[in-house]
């Protein structure tokens, strides 16, 4: 089981509650950063938050994501990309979008160099302006394509492939072919492991994907609890407490 987190206090929880794998997602540019998707989060960004997660994980395998052009232009950018990412952060593994021949050729090329890179198929946000957000792989064409891809990325070295909203039929096919661990995002319940935006579950996020199950609404318990201190402080007594004034 995987989930993501983007700060210390909720990567220790993750942790100690039994979660395998966390993910510094790049969704945390939406979640902790309120941009409206994943492009403007930077490798800088991603780095700091990796390093504040890494702060709260005993046990959890860690793994960042690589931001938008960060590492498509070239292998070469790749390449330093990821390097500034195991050197300065805690991570175990990066992950990169998509599984076109260039970018088999670049994981090939982390992989060699000693880089264990975990691979994602499907909707890849970063490519949210040419796709949108809608499910992929959903006629007979594209389908056939994301399990060419899922093929090519294993013979590239990925080391675990996410899929993310492909129909389930689809992520049944691809798990059941591959000899890696597939972790599925809105893509049925039969691949290897599952992974959501820790946000989603715990009703903190300004939308709701339909495929995230929401645990706890977190948003209502916040804000009561913050409007329940708000009245306090307003009252006397409570004034009179914080100057060691007896209360009215």
């Amino acid at each position: 089981m995987a989930l993501t987190a983007s700060d210390y206090a909720i990567a220790k929880l993750l942790d100690k509650a039994g979660v395998d794998l966390i993910l510094v997602g790049d969704s945390l540019a939406m979640v902790t950063l309120g941009y409206k998707n994943t492009l403007p989060v930077t490798l800088d960004d991603m780095i700091h938050h990796a390093q504040a997660v890494g702060r709260g994980i005993e046990r959890a395998l860690l793994i960042v994501d690589l931001p938008f052009l960060s590492y498509q232009v070239s292998t070469e950018d790749a390449m330093r990309t990821a390097g500034r990412v195991f050197k300065e952060t805690d991570a175990k593994g990066i992950k990169l979008e998509g599984g076109y021949p260039d970018m088999v050729k670049t994981i090939r090329k982390l992989v060699q160099a000693g880089m264990p890179v975990m691979g994602h198929l499907g909707l890849t946000p970063q490519s949210v302006h040419q796709i949108g957000y809608r499910i992929q792989g959903n006629n007979p064409k594209a389908a056939t394509e994301i399990w060419e891809q899922a093929q090519a990325l294993v013979d590239a070295g990925v080391f675990a492939l996410v899929l993310e909203n492909v129909p389930s039929e689809l992520a049944i096919k691809i798990t059941e072919s591959l000899p890696i661990p597939t972790i599925g995002i809105g893509a049925g319940k039969d691949c290897d492991g599952q992974i959501l935006v820790t946000h989603d579950i715990l009703g903190l996020s300004d939308w709701q994907p339909p495929f995230a199950r929401k645990y706890v609404d977190l948003t209502e318990i916040i804000t009561s609890a913050v409007q329940k201190y708000c009245q306090d402080v307003r009252q006397p007594s409570y004034r009179a407490l914080r100057s060691n004034e007896p209360p009215e």
